[in-house]
């Protein structure tokens, strides 16, 4: 159903992102490989079950996922403009009408994520994980690897230090307050 094309979109530390295809319905898809090892796998089907599930305008789309020689393949929704933190620096001064818009669509993308039973917190809210599709200028939570189901009260540390709430920091366990601190900070980098 899915095809892998020439274009890489985007590389990180963990993840390649080429653009693909989706043969069936007739569309462009994201096609995001992760290196990892098959038991690491196994830890991330669970949370794949749960991602295919997630249907929100403000949430990128989860289409499929599998295993195959050492990567992790996952298709989604494609975003055509990139990250809002690349996006921003094309604006110079975004105008607070459209901050406002941005932040009003992350928001109700995160309050979709937390009023499920039990609460999805995403873990790593920032500007690079929020994606664009500029021409309606829509704004959409990705990167959902880290996001966890709030089962127990206890997580592992995980995230980026900068915009990570003080209670990750501690052995207690956090709630899905710890993403509004996270969105606090993407606020802080939108205005400045």
């Amino acid at each position: 159903q899915y095809a892998k094309l020439n274009t890489i979109l985007g590389r990180g530390a963990y993840k390649t992102v080429w653009k693909g295809l989706d043969r069936e319905e007739g569309i462009e898809v994201a096609w995001n490989i992760l290196e990892t090892t098959k038991n690491e796998y196994s830890e991330l089907v669970q949370e794949t079950e749960i991602l295919k599930k997630v249907r929100h305008p403000n949430v990128i789309h989860f289409y499929d996922s599998w295993y195959s020689n050492g990567e992790f393949v996952f298709i989604t929704e494609l975003m055509t403009s990139g990250t809002l933190r690349e996006y921003i620096k094309k604006f110079k001064n975004p105008s607070m009408k459209i901050i406002k818009r941005w932040a009003r669509q992350i928001l109700k993308g995160l309050h979709y994520l937390h009023s499920q039973s039990p609460p999805i917190i995403h873990r790593d809210i920032k500007c690079d994980n929020i994606f664009i599709n500029g021409s309606h200028g829509e704004v959409k939570i990705g990167d959902m690897g880290t996001a966890k189901m709030k089962f127990g009260k206890k997580y592992t540390v995980i995230g980026t230090p900068e915009f990570m709430a003080p209670e990750m920091y501690e052995e207690k366990g956090y709630s899905e307050k710890v993403d509004i601190y996270a969105f606090g900070m993407c606020l802080l980098e939108m205005v400045t």
